[in-house]
């Protein structure tokens, strides 16, 4: 065991899934380097195959192999001093876990991990969840969604409850040393856009959530952000003008809290990535995420 084999369950616990390219980008080693240690860490029981990836070989060939944390990995990292894991039955959350929750993590992962690798290579510093939450608790640990937050929504004169739980929380310390903050959705495509009832889950739901999070200012009370933005990644470029549709009937462009999301497609950021690219704002205009 290295520190580098260290390294890999580290990143594999905090992303819950990994592809093994993803491991490669994060290590900055070689696909067959990296292939090689990761089957070593397998066959020694530190990380996992879950079995639900299997399903999809058959029509995407030889796709890259999907890692999750295994036991004794679990318990590898508590010696260590991480956050204790070793109290969940990881095989059995392993065998569990089903094709299409495999495949959002994944979509996470993917975003994250572009984020960071662009970040790096302007110079920018990548702070990811743990991080934030453990400097305000003076620690710093591997959580899972730490920035769960409860936002009182109104409509049609009815007041909900309702819990919101963003796919991804970082933020950006530019080279220049100006902080920036960023909630992210990872939208499969599946959830309706709209519904009649409210009580049920929709995107007009989740934005609404946000705007009563960003008007209560829970992100600056819970977490120190007294600025931040949501970006929201869809499938394509018929659901990201469906989503500003939406927003624009909640909050017209100019209105309180409009400017808070941005949206973008899978397919411009695997174009590029998600600092370079163009995101589209309530207004439906192109904007850069960072200042130019």
């Amino acid at each position: 065991m290295t520190e580098d084999d260290f390294a890999i369950i580290r990143h594999i616990a905090r992303h819950r899934f990994l592809r093994s390219t993803h491991v490669a980008s994060l290590a900055g080693r070689s696909l067959d380097r990296t292939n090689d240690r990761l089957c070593h860490l397998y066959h020694a029981g530190y990380i996992d195959r879950p079995r639900a990836q299997l399903d999809y070989y058959p029509t995407a060939g030889s796709a890259p192999i999907v890692y999750a944390l295994a036991n004794r990995g679990a318990r590898l990292l508590r010696a260590h001093g991480e956050i204790d894991l070793s109290h969940i039955d990881w095989g059995r959350k392993n065998r569990e876990a089903g094709r299409p929750f495999i495949e959002h993590q994944l979509q996470i992962a993917d975003f994250e991990i572009a984020t960071q690798l662009a970040a790096e290579r302007a110079g920018h510093r990548f702070i990811d969840a743990g991080e934030i939450v453990g400097a305000r608790a003076g620690a710093n640990h591997i959580q899972s969604n730490p920035f769960t937050m409860r936002a009182a929504v109104t409509h049609s004169g009815r007041r909900h409850e309702i819990g919101l739980v963003p796919d991804i929380a970082f933020a950006l310390m530019l080279k220049n040393g100006a902080p920036r903050n960023f909630l992210v959705e990872i939208d499969r495509g599946s959830m309706p856009i709209m519904r009649t009832d409210f009580s049920q889950t929709s995107i007009e739901r989740k934005l609404r959530c946000y705007l009563a999070a960003h008007a209560a200012r829970l992100p600056e009370r819970q977490f120190g952000w007294k600025a931040f933005r949501v970006l929201i990644v869809t499938s394509d470029e018929y659901r990201v003008r469906s989503m500003i549709g939406a927003l624009q009937s909640i909050q017209p462009p100019g209105a309180a809290g409009s400017s808070l999301f941005l949206f973008a497609s899978r397919d411009e950021l695997r174009a590029t990535d998600p600092l370079t690219t163009t995101w589209r704002s309530v207004d439906g205009q192109l904007r850069p995420l960072l200042p130019q």
